[in-house]
């Protein structure tokens, strides 16, 4: 293991943005955006995307200038995330995704 990030998010934060299209493409792209509203609660999918990206974020902080809309999470067929950055599908960092209904937390691991 090269590097760890980590990061808890407060769900409620997320709920005040669902209809302010303009905060959401600032961070997510259009693939998160989709995914997240097509889920029944799409505020903990929000948060626990926003997670994943500032775990990531944390992994790279002092080797790599990269930012949050630059990485996307996205899920396989068999519902585990990936990490893409710029488009491209990142095999050597792990992600770990979790939420319950008041936190949503993240945990990113490169190899």
């Amino acid at each position: 293991m090269k590097s760890i990030g980590i990061d808890i998010e407060e769900i409620r934060r997320f709920k005040k943005y669902l209809n302010n299209k303009n905060y959401l493409k600032r961070i997510f792209t259009d693939n998160e955006i989709i995914y997240s509203l097509s889920k029944k609660n799409p505020a903990e999918h929000f948060a626990v995307r926003f997670a994943a990206k500032e775990a990531v974020l944390k992994i790279f902080k002092s080797t790599r200038k990269i930012n949050m809309f630059s990485i996307s999470i996205k899920n396989k067929k068999d519902g585990k995330p990936e990490v893409y950055i710029k488009n491209k599908k990142y095999k050597k960092i792990k992600i770990s995704l979790s939420h319950n209904s008041k936190y949503a937390i993240a945990v990113a691991i490169i190899f």
